[in-house]
C-alpha cells in the first residue's frame, strides 16, 4: 500500500499551483491546466470543470506518492512525507530521483534535505519568487514535527 500525502501538503500544492479551469502555458512552456496537470491530455484551448481537475490532481499526486515511497529507504514523519511528495509533484519524478536531496534522504542527513529544498527555485535557469515561496513553504512542512 502507498503511503499517502497528508491535508497539509494537498492543500500546499493546491494553494500553489492554483486552479486553472482554461489550459494555459507555465513558465517553463508547458501547457497545464488543472491543478498543474500537465500531459498529452492538455492542449491549447482545452476547459475543464474543478471535479475533472480535482481527479487529475489525485492521480498526478499518487504518481508523486508512489514515486517518493519507492525511492526512500528512510522513515519518515507524515510531514517529511508529504513534503516531499510536493516537491516531486512540481519537479518530476525524474528531477527528484537524481537529486542531491534524495541522496542526502539515503545518508539519513534530514538537515541537508532540509537545505536542498532551497535548490529548486529555477526554471529554465531563471529564479521565480513564486518558486522561492513554495520551496520555503515546502522545507517548513519538512521540519515541522
Amino acid at each position: 500500500m502507498t503511503r499517502r500525502i497528508n491535508k497539509v501538503g494537498l492543500d500546499l500544492i493546491k494553494r500553489f499551483e492554483g486552479l486553472r479551469l482554461q489550459a494555459y502555458k507555465c513558465p517553463a512552456g508547458i501547457w497545464t491546466i488543472g491543478y498543474g496537470h500537465t500531459g498529452k491530455d492538455v492542449f491549447p484551448n482545452l476547459t475543464i470543470d474543478e471535479a475533472w481537475a480535482n481527479t487529475r490532481l489525485l492521480e498526478d499526486i499518487d504518481t508523486a506518492e508512489r514515486f517518493v515511497s519507492n525511492s526512500t529507504i528512510t522513515h519518515l514523519t507524515d510531514n517529511q512525507f508529504s513534503a516531499l511528495v510536493c516537491l516531486c509533484f512540481n519537479i518530476g519524478a525524474g528531477n527528484f530521483k537524481a537529486s542531491a536531496l534524495l541522496q542526502l534522504l539515503h545518508k539519513g542527513d534530514l538537515a541537508g534535505v532540509a537545505d536542498q529544498f532551497k535548490v529548486w527555485i529555477k526554471s529554465k535557469g531563471k529564479k521565480l519568487p513564486g518558486l522561492v515561496f513554495r520551496r520555503t513553504a515546502e522545507r517548513d512542512l519538512f521540519l515541522k514535527p
